[in-house]
């Protein structure tokens, strides 16, 4: 009896562990990966050629006209000319930025300079990615109604961002 424990226990040991079968799982990975490629859904990506100011650059002589800067500030959204200031003052809603109110501005100075297709965007430092987007996006086209379709019209495509000033208080010396 103790014969045959020791002869098993030693078959035990001589065996060889079995040999583990790749070509089943390379079948399997293989059906995996074309399932997943034949579902996946390839999102489109927009890239907008933005113009961003670079550091210590010197600025170019400004051409004469509109220089159409919009600055989004915490409680407002001004459009002003580089030259001459502030045009208008869009204060925030009960939703947050009055954007219809700036598209409106917007398609009336475009009436008033047809062939500006330049905009600069300013923003304080803690604005919101979502807000630029949305800011952008109003500067650069609006949407209008043309018999049953919304047709795209632009307005100003060329977008520019950057820092906005820091406000001037009110008695302050700047």
């Amino acid at each position: 009896m103790r014969r045959s424990q020791a002869l098993r226990k030693l078959m035990r040991r001589q065996r060889r562990p079995s040999e583990l079968q790749l070509v089943s799982m390379i079948d399997i990975f293989t059906v995996l990966v074309t399932f997943l490629l034949m579902t996946a859904i390839f999102s489109r990506t927009v890239v907008l050629d933005l113009r961003l100011p670079a550091n210590n650059a010197s600025f170019p002589e400004l051409p004469k006209g509109l220089n159409l800067e919009v600055i989004v500030r915490d409680n407002s959204l001004v459009v002003a000319d580089r030259g001459t200031g502030p045009l208008r003052t869009l204060p925030n809603t009960a939703r947050g930025y009055d954007l219809d109110g700036l598209t409106e501005y917007l398609k009336f100075v475009k009436s008033r300079y047809p062939d500006k297709t330049e905009a600069t965007i300013l923003l304080e430092p803690q604005t919101p990615y979502d807000t630029l987007i949305q800011v952008m996006d109003r500067t650069r086209i609006v949407e209008v109604n043309a018999g049953l379709s919304t047709v795209q019209a632009e307005l100003f495509p060329q977008v520019s961002i950057g820092d906005a000033p820091v406000p001037v208080e009110a008695g302050a010396k700047p």
